[in-house]
């Protein structure tokens, strides 16, 4: 099985990252995954943080001559603010005197709930760890799953629906669409459509101007995906369970959605389950069976049905903001203005590539659930006879 965890603070010396389960004989592009990195830090409304730091991911084990060798793969991403934090945040006892303390909660961060789970008097422990910066380690692991999901022809990329008020009015963006804003050099707010993205950025101007933050919602599409991934004979094992619990666990997420699932809810069933139909010979990759639609986002009954697979962030605002809202001091229980601590206006094409690699962490783990095999020549044989098996359905 395909698993991965995560270390560090977001002040501490580095992100560490293990994933297990990755068969061998994988190619490794460190190119690859350090532009993965890249883009996770691109964005309109980033905060300085983005100025310090460069990340790039140091790979410890796992790999050697460049391919996976079915071990597991150990890297790390060093923190450059480290050096400004080491007597903050020592891991012996150092000065107490030199500790940065967070004294008052921030309301929708994890600060108070956090402080009362592990009993501690103030938040700087808790924000260390639940910050959004645990996220880069996330990319960097979802880059060696985008790899291996790119052997089987599965590609995976994102781009921002909506930043405030400021909302995408297209329905269906064609894949080349989104394979040409991925190939720009320049990541403004990562929206398919300039004139849209320039309202998205005033809505980001906007929440500058009052010290406000803005939320938003990004969109992750798998291209390519085979009919067949996950099942519906056991609750936890459906497709839709693993993505919604992936891009849910993602740092300001609070809803998610797979297809036009909202808009889905409020019609009726003609209007938004797919039809089905059937052509003969065509160029479909996997079956000859065609859809004259996509609100079920490519999964039914917990099941990759051949389609794109659409699953969709509903990112909240940051919780700091340069305008702190109303909260009390730990110690006196007074009321005060809540903590701030340098943070972004708007982080939602960011989110959207952390959202890519928790989707394709998903994915290549039901992938290999379904495929098999300890190394990358047995995987992809087992794959193709699988498709060769659709093709003679």
């Amino acid at each position: 099985m395909l698993r991965f965890s995560t270390s560090g603070e977001s002040h501490g010396e580095a992100l560490v990252a293990l994933l297990s389960g990755m068969p061998a004989g994988l190619k490794v592009d460190e190119e690859f995954v350090n532009r993965e990195l890249w883009r996770r830090q691109q964005g309109y409304g980033r905060g300085g943080r983005m100025r310090i730091e460069r990340d790039t991911a140091h790979i410890l084990s796992g790999v050697r001559h460049g391919q996976t060798i079915g071990s597991p793969i150990a890297l790390t991403l060093a923190n450059k603010d480290w050096q400004n934090w080491q007597e903050s945040l020592p891991v012996a006892a150092g000065d107490m005197q030199k500790h940065k303390e967070v004294k008052s909660p921030r309301p929708g961060h994890a600060d108070l709930a956090g402080a009362l789970k592990y009993n501690f008097p103030e938040a700087r422990y808790i924000l260390e760890r639940a910050s959004a910066r645990e996220s880069a380690a996330r990319v960097a692991v979802g880059a060696l799953a985008k790899l291996f999901l790119r052997e089987l022809g599965i590609d995976v990329l994102s781009h921002v629906v909506a930043v405030g008020s400021a909302r995408l009015n297209l329905d269906e963006i064609p894949w080349e669409r989104l394979q040409f804003l991925h190939q720009r050099e320049e990541v403004l707010l990562n929206c398919v459509d300039e004139e849209t993205e320039q309202r998205m950025k005033a809505e980001v101007d906007r929440a500058l101007k009052t010290g406000d933050s803005i939320g938003g919602v990004f969109e992750v599409v798998a291209h390519n995906v085979p009919p067949g991934l996950g099942t519906y004979a056991n609750w936890d094992e459906r497709l839709d369970t693993h993505l919604a619990a992936a891009v849910m666990s993602l740092q300001a997420v609070k809803a998610v959605e797979i297809g036009t699932g909202v808009a889905s809810a409020l019609s009726f069933g003609s209007e938004v389950h797919d039809e089905i139909g059937y052509q003969k010979g065509n160029n479909l990759p996997f079956t000859g069976f065609t859809r004259k639609s996509n609100h079920a986002g490519g999964i039914e009954g917990g099941i990759s049905n051949g389609q794109d697979i659409i699953v969709r962030g509903y990112l909240k605002p940051i919780s700091t903001l340069r305008r702190p809202l109303e909260s009390v001091d730990f110690k006196t229980r007074e009321a005060v203005k809540a903590a701030y601590e340098r943070s972004d206006v708007c982080v939602v094409p960011a989110a959207g590539v952390a959202g890519e690699a928790m989707v394709a962490l998903a994915l290549a783990r039901s992938a290999l659930e379904k495929f098999g095999g300890d190394s990358m020549t047995e995987t992809v044989r087992n794959f193709k006879g699988y498709c060769q098996q659709l093709k003679e359905f």
